[in-house]
């Protein structure tokens, strides 16, 4: 069975999944969360990983070195042009961005180093 850093990059890599992609240039891994919870954490029979839950699984990116990026956005002056971005942001903020410095899809290589805190 592979470890959860190989699990990881194999879906990042496949075709299979909608709910997490490479962003970033392909520095952080991307993903949305409520899709996430039924695509991938939801599913009958193949589980993916060991767990069901979305906090059991961002533990593990934690124990693996992850950590969490916010998305800056900037603010509009104009009332109309920042309610359009409150609602962009409001959808945005389903997305969720990990980053690990030795989980890079322009050096697979690296993700060796991923070792379990």
């Amino acid at each position: 069975s592979l470890r959860f850093p190989q699990k990881l990059w194999k879906m990042l890599e496949s075709s299979k999944f909608q709910s997490i992609w490479w962003s970033e240039g392909g520095k952080c891994v991307a993903i949305n969360k409520d899709l996430f919870e039924v695509e991938v954490l939801g599913r009958e029979g193949q589980r993916v990983f060991h767990t069901q839950k979305m906090k059991s699984f961002m533990r593990q990116l934690n124990a693996y070195g992850f950590t969490k990026v916010q998305q800056n956005f900037q603010r509009s002056a104009s009332l109309p042009e920042f309610l359009a971005e409150e609602a962009a942001a409001s959808a945005h903020s389903q997305i969720l961005y990990y980053y690990n410095p030795s989980f890079n899809r322009a050096h697979p290589w690296l993700s060796e180093t991923c070792k379990r805190r």
